[in-house]
């Protein structure tokens, strides 16, 4: 083989594992973020309107009537947190579950965050 070959043979390498790199950190970096409640509630400003995920047991779950948005808690044995749930289902009490979302805030009062809660956009129950 020419020495140009070899080259070329080399750069192409480099330039293929470079783009697999950039493509898998833009992955890892896309993914949810798993948290413990604790952390989230006490630095809300490092996740909000981020996509988060915990994993607990729902303590309680409600709804509104005439109102398209299921709601309920979960604990993740540091904290508890309000998940906002659109269409779907809803777990029931007790049910362990990850969920997945966007945390969000209704506002920001002398810095502390009021109505924080996540915005459902995957919910996978788990066995026991």
């Amino acid at each position: 083989m020419e020495a140009g070959a070899i080259l070329e043979s080399v750069q192409s390498m480099k330039t293929r594992l470079l783009l697999s790199l950039l493509l898998a950190s833009a992955v890892v970096g896309c993914a949810a973020r798993s948290a413990r409640i604790a952390e989230i509630k006490q630095n809300p400003g490092r996740y909000e309107d981020r996509a988060v995920s915990v994993t607990g047991y729902v303590t309680s779950a409600w709804n509104v009537p005439l109102v398209p948005y299921k709601f309920y808690k979960v604990d993740d044995g540091s904290g508890e947190i309000t998940v906002l749930a659109g269409s779907g289902r809803t777990p029931t009490k007790g049910a362990r579950v990850t969920v997945k979302g966007r945390l969000e805030d209704i506002a920001t009062l002398g810095g502390n965050a009021i109505g924080l809660h996540i915005r459902q956009t995957d919910l996978d129950f788990k066995s026991y």
